[in-house]
């Protein structure tokens, strides 16, 4: 019997520099970089469904959880009978481990985990580019999920995911019983800092390894766009914030290198 089981890694933003807005959405450069010790668990468990299960998720409506989305994404994409029959036979189980609205990636994580294991059970004949541009439309950060690189540098409005080989690194995480909405957050950036940016100010980062980076540039405010519209949109991040810790994504994880 084929593991029916994935990890679906955390993840931080070493930097996460904005780069434009078109289209109704912020283009970026990050370094996208996995969290070997911290993973919710997707697992397929034989049930007999009616419709599609989730369980693990109590606290996210069924419409908007990203699992749900992915699998709607897929049947949409691939027509796969395959893929309905399964899901009437199994039932999927979330074990939560990730902080929600913390900056990390979970959500997008456990929606990309899902897809990689459904085209392994379900034998899809479909390529990772083409399973990455399928979860580009339901997040941005599912694409560096989809491909599962360590470590990786991301651009555009997320789906131009380039793996960055670099040491295997470890962080401590510290994450304040703050939820920052993601949305909230980029609205935020786009009406107080969008104006702002200067692309100059961080040309080559992309070709420096990571370690290098923080070590170059101590202030989370710099490497982070995002941090200081977290900071204006939930000015509660500004007391907790420790020294010496840097910012993942929009919040509200610090983290710092072990």
């Amino acid at each position: 019997m084929k593991q029916m089981t994935i990890k679906a890694h955390a993840k931080v933003n070493i930097f996460l520099k904005i780069t434009g807005h078109k289209e109704g959405y912020h283009t970026l450069l990050s370094r996208f970089v996995r969290v070997e010790h911290l993973y919710d668990t997707i697992e397929f468990v034989p049930c007999i469904c009616e419709s599609f299960t989730i369980e693990g998720c109590k606290d996210v409506p069924m419409e908007s959880n990203t699992i749900y989305k992915a699998y709607k994404a897929l049947n949409e994409h691939t027509g796969d009978l395959d893929i309905l029959n399964f899901f009437y036979a199994h039932k999927v189980v979330v074990t939560k481990r990730i902080p929600s609205q913390a900056g990390l990636g979970g959500g997008s994580s456990d929606a990309a985990a899902f897809m990689r294991l459904v085209k392994e059970v379900c034998h899809l004949m479909i390529s990772t580019d083409e399973l990455a541009k399928i979860g580009s439309t339901i997040g941005a950060d599912l694409p560096f999920f989809i491909y599962n690189y360590p470590s990786a540098n991301v651009s555009g409005f997320g789906e131009i995911v380039e793996a960055f080989e670099e040491e295997e690194l470890c962080f401590a995480l510290y994450t304040p019983p703050i939820g920052c909405d993601t949305t909230v957050v980029y609205k935020t950036f786009k009406m107080h800092l969008l104006d702002n940016i200067t692309l100059c100010s961080f040309m080559g980062w992309e070709r420096l390894d990571s370690r290098t980076l923080l070590e170059m540039i101590a202030d989370p405010i710099l490497l982070n766009d995002l941090y200081s519209a977290s900071r204006i949109a939930y000015p509660k991040l500004k007391e907790i914030a420790k020294e010496g810790w840097y910012f993942s994504g929009s919040g509200s994880t610090f983290f710092k290198l072990l």
